[in-house]
């Protein structure tokens, strides 16, 4: 699933091409596409008809497009929260261009062009929700748990490594708790953790907090790198509006590496079972924590 920095690209490119635009028409071409807006489709549809996009927003990997009741954005505001799942996109396009495949909505904009949510596998899709204020920023009802995520410039890194220490788990499964720090995914823990020469097994209150403060800086550095390669794109579906692939894919040092050589040691790259999905780290750099016999 994307992460932050995938996430990111897509919101950059809704700012550029979306904001200040007017939906004039929203058609919902599958009904999975809505299935998080309870009250249905139709109503998805009504709500967001001839609203105007006044910002694109996102918190960690979540995204949504704020918008007005009318065009000069004084009127009530509410979001559209865009849950990408494993496949969604959010493309840009002009009207005549052919349908895709896979188009699940459509929302016809004033300047003549599509916003198309286009998703494969239908896990995503498109909700209206409410704003609320939390911790000084208005977010989506949805997102209110959300903790904020490392590139957000009010990040408090200390009072995250006070949160770690307090815990007793895998630091690994620290950085995937949303409520804790957000944004950071499978492929951005193991390469933060790999930087930081620690094993996702390590636990929390074991680590000092010199240790979980690299971590964090870590994760920033790496994320902020996949950023500026338009994130990690394994196959076509991580697109951003304009429907280009990110490359950072080529620059990762641990994660999908099983095998490889470490570009620090060359020790070969391992990979181990975690929470249902893989883990990959150096078994020099990372040393797995010893088990307590007894």
């Amino acid at each position: 699933m994307p992460e932050l920095p995938e996430v990111e690209v897509v919101r950059r490119g809704l700012a550029s091409h979306v904001v200040g635009e007017t939906l004039v028409d929203i058609e919902v071409l599958h009904p999975r596409a809505a299935r998080r807006h309870l009250e249905g489709s139709l109503d998805l549809q009504s709500r967001l008809a001839g609203t105007t996009v006044v910002s694109a927003e996102r918190r960690g990997k979540y995204l949504w497009l704020v918008v007005a009741a009318n065009d000069d954005a004084t009127g009530p505001l509410e979001s559209i929260v865009v849950h990408l799942g494993m496949s969604g996109q959010m493309l840009v396009q002009p009207a005549d261009a052919p349908d895709e495949k896979h188009l699940r909505i459509r929302a016809r904009l004033g300047s003549g062009k599509d916003l198309r949510f286009v998703d494969q596998r239908t896990f995503g899709g498109w909700a209206v929700a409410d704003l609320v204020e939390v911790d000084g920023s208005r977010v989506p009802v949805p997102v209110a748990h959300i903790a904020r995520d490392p590139l957000d410039p009010q990040f408090d890194a200390e009072s995250v490594v006070t949160a770690m220490r307090g815990k007793h788990t895998e630091i690994k499964r620290a950085l995937l708790d949303q409520t804790v720090v957000s944004g950071v995914g499978n492929i951005y823990a193991d390469e933060s953790l790999w930087r930081s020469k620690i094993h996702g097994n390590r636990l929390t209150d074991s680590l000092t907090r010199p240790a979980l403060r690299r971590l964090l800086n870590n994760a920033h550095a790496v994320m902020g790198e996949a950023l500026a390669q338009g994130g990690t794109s394994f196959d076509a579906l991580y697109v951003n509006v304009n429907g280009q692939s990110g490359y950072f894919d080529r620059s990762l040092a641990a994660y999908g590496q099983e095998g490889l050589p470490c570009p620090r040691c060359g020790a070969p790259i391992r990979r181990e079972k975690f929470m249902n999905r893989s883990s990959f780290s150096c078994p020099k750099c990372q040393p797995a924590p010893r088990v307590r016999r007894g």
